[in-house]
């Protein structure tokens, strides 16, 4: 059976390069032989997380959903930005919201439960937006991730594209191609064991 891989970016801006990073990884996925799916934050939008408004109204719809997608995929993908050497805001509180969740109605529900994750980045920069992976790979194994060795920063995203959305540079290519062959092994390993 093909592993089932959940891919997003961190960001809605228009043109951002953390969304060309997930649309080469979903191709890269798709190659090595994953059913792949590619979702966009900005179809999810939530408001900041916040305890007295769960209390009052319970987890937003949109948290709900996206929970059920994480559970549904046996791993995921996410390429992030980097805001000031950390996580970009949107893809912290798509984090928080969703590890609120326990239960769907009467069943339980645990959308991080034995996900294995695997992390790119880009920037501008000569460090490709690795310094916020850091910061994200705490907060993903604090939520009870598997997060794998193998990243992907792009630096100088923005001549690292070409004009088909594939990478300029072969050595980011085969960084990708790391990436993507260690997560469909590893979830292809961790459903083994489930």
């Amino acid at each position: 059976m093909l592993p089932k891989i959940l891919v997003f970016a961190g960001s809605n801006r228009t043109g951002a390069y953390s969304k060309k990073v997930a649309n080469a990884a979903v191709k890269t996925l798709a190659e090595l032989g994953a059913d792949v799916t590619l979702i966009a934050l900005f179809d999810y939008p939530l408001p900041l997380m916040d305890e007295d408004l769960e209390e009052k109204q319970g987890i937003p719809d949109n948290a709900m959903k996206l929970g059920r997608l994480f559970a549904a995929h046996d791993g995921m993908l996410i390429a992030s930005p980097e805001y000031n050497s950390s996580i970009p805001p949107l893809l912290k509180n798509t984090i928080d919201w969703v590890s609120r969740i326990s239960k769907d109605g009467d069943k339980p529900l645990r959308p991080y439960s034995g996900k294995v994750v695997g992390l790119c980045s880009s920037s501008e920069g000569n460090f490709g937006g690795a310094r916020g992976l850091y910061h994200l790979r705490s907060v993903l194994m604090n939520v009870g991730t598997q997060i794998i060795t193998e990243q992907c920063s792009v630096i100088h995203a923005h001549e690292a594209f070409a004009e088909d959305g594939s990478f300029r540079n072969e050595r980011t290519a085969k960084s990708m191609e790391r990436v993507c062959q260690s997560l469909i092994d590893h979830t292809r390993f961790a459903k083994s064991r489930a």
